[in-house]
């Protein structure tokens, strides 16, 4: 068996390949590996000559390594700031893993121990070349190349082209090395070299109270955040300015908001990264004069604080609502603003929010090639695709990107088919790693940009941060490999791979049905060992935490939603014998089975476990999970602690039901409410039904290409859900179907009678603002014009030519021409009721 820890070099392919891993178990022992297969070769006779074996576990297979525990770090004595950081950095954080510290020299060591020597391949030719090692000097920028020279004693050394591909090569070294208590070792077949695919590879880190974490952490913890983003390939961070679309003060702040801005610029500043500012227009009319000279100053201030500024990005909208024209009057002084103090510094804009008239303005400003603009950002609550965006704008004018990857829900990339129990409870910012989702969102999406920052709001999002800097450097990177060196850095290398697999798990639990999932106990399970074998310090680590706090809320939720469905069932079986047991009677007992929910409740100690961890990650990281406990700003901020109890089922909507049964004089009358409750999905005979936000009761529905080819659901209707939980209406009415902008959402039918009536009964829902929505059918004959009628069950005739030919499109669309989030068309349930009688 050999060990490897690069990428597969396929001498026949002659290209170097990322390939893909499977677990395997080495024949006639217990030893697991994992096996990856050549992405260039295939069939039996590749398999056997392209195969690199790493161990799936550090006890399961030994790999040869360099040990350097003793190790001297040498750089040079005149090295710039950012490589002298660099070095702080390896030893640092070498030093928190190992409780080993190297000793750090400007001259060659003149005992035998192992020397990692790092540098600029300038600085490093006086150290290399009295060893005869020629280093030669490359244009790539931030590209790095590391390897092992044994030749007088072992000696690894990181070339880095620039400063940055020092910083980026120490980081590769620091993902690499195997750290554990008192031991340092570094596989001898390691090698690389490599410089990255993507120019801007960056994150926003907003210090700002509407945040689930940002606002808590001091100066230490930002830069311990940015060095940690560093190690996998981050090259930007993007602030954010004290007025923006929140709150003016947070009660977690350790410093002002303008301060501690400060402070951030410096910190990038120190380790060589670019710093950007998301610098909202908040003022309400930037045509008057003396709103845009408060704004000059304003922000001038703010510039001139700063250490560094490389760019600033001013977003269209959300937040701002400012006309095109208007706003590029407005930005053009403000870059002239900016250039006082940072001369050197990018303008960049959005038109986020647009409605379709101020996006042709904006295109049309755009054709003119302002001079003072550099570039355009595409973002959330664009109503065009990237593709058209890029079509719409000159060439001359870079893309860069601001993807959403913090939240899971009413977003841009939402969590495809959700179930509605863990919308309902963890919401729309919970701590969410979406290794797979992420890749297959970067691979598809991220063409022909200049790169990106990505939009977060805490560290609930911190493995997506990763994985979009490791593959902003090689889009090609294997995603298990990027989780691998991610565990190994941040968790441990005793637990690495199992560590790496449960993020993946965790993804898993998300997918379909949830009272289906039974991934959900394996992925508890599978933490909970790693829990038994951790050690007390590992168990301090956040991102530890942050994984046992989603294992055990998804076990609980599913634990309870399964149960409280099934009282649920028990109790519309009491009430479907009510005629013979009586109604009072048969509500009674319901109402007693409803109850159990919260008098005989199932799964305590996983509840109990997820209340610890959330005090424990409020202690180490300052996350706020809930509002009460921990001053969270708000439920949808994170705060799902607070929903953890939320119903799963329909009891509080029944119990209200049933509250006003018992006002009535008439047993007629109660049966008959009843059977409202009871038969509230039916149809009818010859008709039809559809939970159009339960993606196994959507029969009907035209759901488009798929978020597999659509992960913006820009030509796909999607599953959402109201934004906070209202367990007073019906679970029908929590999730529905939507289409995004001017896409029509259509349900189409076949098999129907051609000489029956039929009518429509459909209830709208309503997220946020309040669209008006218009019914089609076969997209010539209106139904309804556009109304506004949400959580309501409204019935409409459908004239007998629509349904003729023994089929039937229905049509709705919102209000053409929307900006915002192009959400509106909301449409919860729907049935389709033969009426008694021939036309």
């Amino acid at each position: 068996m050999r060990t490897h820890t690069g990428d597969c070099f396929c001498a026949s392919a002659q290209k170097t390949c990322p390939g893909s891993f499977e677990q395997q178990r080495w024949p006639g022992t217990q030893v697991t590996f994992s096996a990856r297969i050549c992405k260039w070769l295939a069939g039996p006779a590749a398999f056997a000559f392209s195969i690199l074996w790493l161990p799936l576990s550090t006890a399961a297979a030994a790999e040869t390594v360099l040990d350097l525990n003793n190790a001297i770090l040498v750089s040079a004595s005149d090295a710039p700031s950012p490589e002298r950081k660099a070095m702080q950095m390896l030893v640092e954080e070498v030093a928190k893993r190992t409780r080993l510290r190297w000793a750090r020299e400007t001259s060659w060591p003149t005992n035998d121990a192992p020397v990692i020597v790092a540098g600029n391949t300038t600085s490093l030719k006086s150290f290399a070349k009295p060893r005869g090692i020629q280093i030669a000097t490359r244009e790539t920028r931030e590209g790095y190349r590391i390897w092992i020279d044994r030749a007088t004693r072992p000696v690894v050394w990181v070339a880095g082209d620039d400063s940055r591909g020092v910083l980026f090569g120490v980081g590769r070294l620091l993902r690499t090395l195997r750290m554990e208590p008192q031991k340092i070792s570094l596989p001898t077949a390691f090698r690389a070299d490599t410089a990255p695919q993507t120019a801007l590879r960056g994150h926003q880190l907003g210090y700002r109270p509407k945040c689930n974490s940002y606002d808590g952490w001091t100066v230490a913890m930002w830069e311990q955040y940015i060095r940690d983003l560093a190690v996998f390939g981050c090259n930007a961070i993007e602030l954010i300015p004290p007025r923006s679309d929140d709150d003016s003060d947070s009660p977690h702040f350790p410093l002002p908001q303008m301060e501690m801005m400060i402070e951030m610029s410096r910190l990038a500043n120190d380790y060589g990264l670019d710093v950007w500012i998301w610098y909202p227009a908040m003022d309400p009319n930037y045509a008057e004069p003396t709103t845009v000279e408060f704004a000059l100053h304003e922000w001038g201030e703010v510039f001139r604080k700063l250490p560094r500024v490389d760019a600033v990005f001013v977003p269209g909208g959300d937040p701002g609502h400012t006309q095109p024209k208007v706003l590029f009057d407005l930005l053009e002084k403000q870059t002239a603003n900016l250039h006082r103090f940072h001369p050197k510094a990018q303008m960049w804009v959005s038109p986020q929010s647009f409605n379709a008239a101020w996006i042709q303005e904006f295109f049309e400003l755009m054709r003119r090639q302002p001079a003072w603009l550099t570039g355009v950002v595409y973002g959330p609550q664009v109503r065009l695709s990237l593709p058209q965006l890029r079509a719409g704008i000159p060439a001359r004018y870079p893309i860069r990107d601001y993807p959403d990857i913090t939240h899971s829900r009413h977003c841009q990339y939402p969590v495809p088919d959700w179930d509605v129990a863990f919308a309902m409870t963890e919401g729309r910012e919970p701590i969410n790693p979406r290794p797979e989702a992420m890749a297959a969102i970067y691979r598809r999406l991220h063409t022909n940009t200049a790169g990106f920052i990505t939009y977060s709001e805490g560290c609930n999002d911190d493995v997506n941060k990763m994985i979009w800097s490791a593959l902003g450097w090689d889009r090609d990177a294997n995603v298990t490999e990027i989780l691998l060196d991610y565990s190994r850095y941040f968790i441990g290398a005793a637990h690495a791979d199992r560590f790496a697999e449960g993020v993946l798990m965790l993804e898993k639990n998300w997918k379909g049905p949830l009272r289906r999932n039974k991934q959900v106990e394996q992925t508890l399970r599978h933490f909970q060992t790693l829990e038994r074998e951790a050690t007390p310090q590992e168990r301090l680590n956040w991102r530890f935490q942050q994984a046992l706090y989603r294992a055990y809320y998804d076990a609980c939720l599913r634990r309870r939603l399964i149960y409280e469905g099934e009282l649920e069932v028990q109790a519309l079986a009491k009430l479907r014998d009510a005629a013979t047991t009586g109604s009072l009677a048969a509500v009674s007992d319901a109402d007693k089975i409803l109850d159990r929910a919260a008098t005989e409740p199932v799964a305590g100690e996983f509840h109990a476990r997820v209340f610890e961890l959330a005090e424990a990650l409020f202690q180490s990281i300052r996350m706020q999970l809930s509002v009460p406990k921990y001053q969270a700003i708000a439920l949808e901020r994170g705060a799902n602690l607070d929903a953890i109890d939320v119903p799963l089922n329909s009891r509080e909507w029944l119990k209200k039901k049933f509250a006003a049964m018992a006002a009535l004089n008439t047993e007629a009358g109660r049966l008959a409410r009843i059977k409202e409750i009871v038969d509230w999905k039916n149809p009818g005979p010859g008709g039809f039904y559809d939970d159009l936000g339960d993606p196994e009761q959507q029969p009907h529905l035209v759901r488009g290409v798929g978020v597999e080819s659509d992960p913006a659901f820009f030509e796909s209707s999607l599953v959402s859900f109201i934004r906070n939980p209202r367990p007073e209406w019906p679970r029908s009415w929590w999730h529905w179907a939507e289409p995004l902008y001017d896409r029509p959402l259509q349900l189409r039918y076949t098999g129907l009678d051609p000489g029956a009536r039929y009518k429509v009964r459909v209830v709208y829902g309503r997220e946020g603002r309040a669209a008006k929505i218009h019914l089609s059918a076969n997209q010539m004959t209106e139904i309804h014009p556009f109304l506004s009628k949400p959580f309501e069950r409204l019935e409409f005739a459908l004239p007998p030519a629509s349904t003729r030919s023994g089929g039937l499109t229905l049509n709705w669309t919102q209000e053409p021409g929307a900006g915002g989030n192009g959400r509106g068309c909301e449409v919860a349930e729907v049935w389709l009721i033969k009426q008694s009688g021939q036309e």
